[in-house]
């Protein structure tokens, strides 16, 4: 052996042995026998080509380490698009091959992922040939969830529900889930896939501070009537909810670096007003404007788990605080109204 240091995953990777004695709890997940941790990581972010690969895998390691077991991806995460299953693929056969059945593993299909007519929206011939795409990237016989990404206007519902049912009958997903389609569109697919006996098993839709559009559209109160678990994602805004904004654009901060995410103007002077109201709730409550936003998120009835995204496993394990913070009395549910 020589006495240059080695890489992480060339010493190979060893599971905490205490992963599930920590901090994380566990959630049912709507009607069903899953059980999601509160937070689960996702890798819309920081799971490309653009990130170092020690990086990425320095932080799934860490969120294993911490309890997580849910993974959320989409054909199209990078970049490049399928970039980011590719790595997963990778560090499932380096460090998690003995692991396999601990682990929920979610993948989407419903955005632009090749070109053509079949490369995008929900017909059975996208959604099919994505899905297979996806479990060669990742190196797997299945995944634990399937979801269609996004709703379609063209394709008839029946066609992709179809799809997803026969996809569960194939032994390629063994649940499937719905994100982002309007109430009527979601609730017509619930009633479809439980007469068909694969009962949609996940809603997925953005909920933060700031966006709390499936609360006001009864989106997801119509998800728990049905018995359907919700996971969040974008729960800080691309890290509006953090303090990296309260006094301005940091110069080496996503808005002033990557703009296609989060624009500089966003950020308007009622926007960092909310924003410096609710930071002064936070330090009222003892935690930080990030703790407090995911656990805003986590004390809705029918929230099952909240997607984050990380940079490190530094960030990541600062996320895990919420998972301590304390009740939200009446008052300060006020207090984090967006009006005023």
């Amino acid at each position: 052996m020589t006495m240059t240091k080695e890489k992480d995953y060339e010493r190979g990777y060893v599971a905490s042995p205490s992963r599930y004695d920590g901090v994380m709890s566990y959630r049912r997940c709507g009607r069903s026998g899953v059980l999601l941790p509160a937070l689960s990581l996702g890798f819309w972010h920081n799971f490309g080509s653009v990130t170092p690969e020690d990086q990425s895998r320095s932080i799934v390691r860490a969120a294993f380490d911490a309890g997580i077991t849910h993974f959320d991806l989409a054909n199209n995460y990078g970049p490049a698009p399928g970039a980011a299953e590719q790595r997963l693929g990778r560090f499932l056969k380096d460090d998690f091959a003995a692991h396999r059945d601990e682990l929920f593993i979610a993948t989407k299909a419903a955005y632009d992922m090749w070109e053509g007519p079949y490369g995008s929206w929900a017909s059975r011939k996208h959604l099919m040939a994505s899905l297979d795409q996806s479990l060669r990237r990742l190196g797997l016989e299945y995944v634990d969830v399937f979801y269609c990404h996004r709703y379609d206007p063209e394709t008839p519902l029946e066609e992709t529900l179809q799809a997803l049912v026969d996809i569960v009958r194939s032994g390629k997903a063994l649940y499937v889930g719905l994100s982002r389609w309007p109430k009527e569109a979601a609730e017509f697919g619930y009633s479809y896939l439980r007469a068909h006996d694969v009962p949609c098993l996940l809603y997925q839709g953005r909920l933060n501070l700031f966006d709390r559009a499936v609360e006001t559209s009864g989106i997801l109160d119509s998800a728990t009537a049905a018995g359907v678990g919700f996971i969040g994602f974008s729960p800080l805004a691309q890290g509006l909810l953090t303090d990296r904004y309260l006094n301005g654009i940091p110069a080496d901060s996503r808005m002033a670096h990557d703009p296609r995410y989060l624009k500089a103007d966003v950020l308007t002077p009622e926007t960092l007003a909310r924003i410096r109201r609710w930071n002064a709730v936070a330090e009222q409550r003892g935690e930080s404007l990030a703790s407090m936003a995911l656990s805003w998120i986590l004390h809705h009835q029918g929230v099952t788990s909240v997607i984050i995204g990380a940079s490190s496993p530094e960030q990541l394990h600062k996320n895990l605080a919420c998972l301590n913070s304390p009740a939200f009395s009446e008052e300060e549910v006020g207090e984090l109204k967006v009006e005023g």
